[in-house]
């Protein structure tokens, strides 16, 4: 019996009748591509890869231990829907201790997460209905966009300019825009830029957003990560704030726990009120065992800050490579990203019209992965959780990435 009446059922959202039959190849799609290429061509050759988003340590051995011995008991076994109370009672106090934020109520204003992409993608299932706007931050995490759209919502895009910071200007939004906006997507520290958030930009955004009846979503992700001083910021410690925002926290990158899949939403009460009840009907909570190591984690920040100084030692390295060959960067204060312009070609005539195109030759010449942002400018992103042992092993990649690239000898 035929099923090619299927191919006309599909959504329009994801294709409708042209769904798996689009030639358009997506960018990671491309990378992950021309990451097997290069390897096949070269076999034997090390593939240094600074495109990928994860981290390379594993979870704590502690925390380790906590799920294990948690995962044994009968109590946690079922579903946990909205989360277990002990863990937005540690999310609360974790709120305070670090970000001092110090009115949050465990029991009505925080929830947990299976991770913060399914937050993001949830949180407009609550909010959009169709012709409503959400504006985002480019270039950026494109989920809660993406999901507004599947809703028949619109959405507007702010460009980072290296200009001012790789901060949004809230100000060029018309009248009409603001009217019809019902979230505002914020991600400080800033993938894939790198860039923090000030606490005066987030005192206009707060104002912001009183002014015009707007809900900010803040992507807090990587705010553990910050170094050389930056200290930990939270728009929720801006006065107001709780009245318009709500923040996302993850475990993937401040506590290396990318596939335990755990975050927390925490913030305005009627926001969390409506994202649980919109969770409550797309899941059954996360594995209280998984949340009990969470726990271990929020009550432990130094794991963040033994992993935000490995990612400062390895910056540094980095930049310091960079700059030699050429590229004009700075050392970020937090996350893992490093974000570059590309260079204008090569002193043998080849020429990168885009990122894309110099992240191509970068993986098929050099073996080198990045990821390309052609969104506002033409950027690279580097990251630093590659795999290294120890720090001489980071040295010595480094130092490979530095050699390759001299080779190339880039035209900027």
């Amino acid at each position: 019996m035929s099923n090619n009446y299927i191919q006309t059922l599909f959504a329009e959202r994801i294709g409708g009748s042209r769904f798996g039959k689009e030639t358009v190849l997506y960018k990671f799609e491309k990378i992950k591509r021309a990451k097997r290429q290069a390897m096949g061509n070269n076999p034997g050759i090390e593939l240094i890869d600074l495109g990928v988003g994860e981290p390379d340590w594993g979870a704590d051995e502690a925390v380790v231990d906590v799920l294990r011995i948690e995962a044994g008991k009968p109590e946690n076994r079922g579903y946990t829907d909205n989360g277990i109370e002990v863990f937005k009672e540690a999310a609360a106090k974790y709120l305070e201790k670090v970000y001092d934020v110090r009115d949050i109520d465990p029991s009505c204003e925080v929830t947990h997460g299976i991770g913060s992409k399914p937050i993001l993608a949830l949180l407009p299932l609550a909010f959009i209905n169709p012709g409503d706007i959400a504006i985002l931050t480019v270039p950026g995490y494109p989920v809660l966009g993406t999901m507004t759209e599947a809703l028949m919502g619109n959405v507007v895009k702010l460009p980072l300019l290296e200009e001012n910071g790789f901060l949004p200007d809230l100000d060029s939004l018309s009248a009409e825009q603001r009217r019809r906006a019902k979230l505002l997507y914020l991600n400080y520290p800033n993938n894939p830029t790198g860039a923090t958030a000030t606490k005066a930009f987030y005192e206009k955004v707060v104002d912001f957003a009183h002014q015009n009846q707007i809900i900010v979503v803040a992507d807090a992700a990587y705010a553990g990560l910050t170094f050389d001083g930056e200290p930990p910021l939270s728009i929720l410690s801006i006065n107001g704030a709780k009245e318009v925002a709500v923040e996302i926290h993850s475990h993937s990158k401040s506590f290396n726990m990318t596939g335990w899949r755990l975050a927390f939403l925490a913030g305005n009460e009627l926001v969390v009120k409506g994202f649980a009840a919109v969770k409550d009907n797309n899941d059954s909570g996360q594995f209280a065992a998984i949340q009990k190591a969470g726990v271990y984690c929020l009550e432990h920040p130094e794991i963040s800050a033994r992993t935000a100084a490995k990612y400062s030692r390895r910056h540094e390295l980095l930049v310091a490579a960079l700059r030699r060959v050429g590229f004009s960067v700075r050392k970020p204060k937090a996350s893992f990203y490093l974000y570059a312009k590309i260079p204008k070609g090569t002193a043998a005539g080849v020429v990168f019209s885009s990122a894309e195109v110099f992240s191509e030759f970068l993986t098929t010449r050099s073996l080198i992965s990045t990821v390309p942002w052609d969104d506002v400018g033409h950027y690279i992103r580097f990251s630093v959780t590659f795999v290294a042992g120890d720090e001489a092993e980071e040295r010595r990649i480094v130092g490979e990435i530095e050699r390759r690239l001299q080779e190339l000898e880039l035209v900027f």
